[in-house]
């Protein structure tokens, strides 16, 4: 998938407020597989700011990768908005960062249930002292739509915080 140029742009604008303040990011991803990761390091000069992208696709990769407590995972299941904050809190535990997001959902088309239908997002973002916000998102589209606009919530969620440090 090919980023549009606003998200290019904002993900350069992130980049450069990150590098002007010091501020370090990890991205803990799981039904994008890597794709904001992917967007904030096809900026040139990102290594200055992104420290690690984390892919935890699977609930063991939670567990191992950044912490999320299985048990968590158990009672309120891996799409969830308990797990995305862990996720987050987990990243800023597990790296030497300041500015993290977290991303799980049903991308589809399969996998949905009626509880948690296809294209159910949670997207967490922390900043290092700051807690994690985590929001709900419902997208409609097939599973690049949802992808996409998985990554596009979570930039905006990452530059609303970075401006704000």
């Amino acid at each position: 998938m090919l980023f549009s140029k606003p998200m290019q742009s904002d993900a350069e604008k992130l980049l450069e407020i990150c590098e002007g303040k010091g501020l370090k990011i990890a991205t803990v991803e799981s039904c994008t597989g890597g794709l904001l990761a992917g967007l904030l390091t096809a900026v040139p000069g990102s290594s200055a700011v992104v420290e690690r992208g984390y892919v935890t696709y699977s609930n063991e990769a939670k567990a191992e990768e950044v912490g999320v407590d299985p048990a968590l995972i158990e009672a309120h299941g891996a799409v969830s908005q308990q797990v995305a904050e862990a996720m987050a809190k987990g990243a800023l535990d597990h790296a030497p960062v300041d500015l993290t997001a977290s991303i799980t959902g049903v991308a589809g088309p399969g996998g949905g249930t009626a509880a948690k239908p296809v294209g159910l997002v949670y997207i967490g973002a922390a900043l290092r002292g700051d807690g994690v916000e985590v929001r709900e998102n419902r997208f409609d589209g097939d599973r690049g739509a949802i992808r996409e606009e998985s990554v596009r919530v979570a930039l905006d969620m990452l530059l609303t915080l970075a401006e704000r440090h």
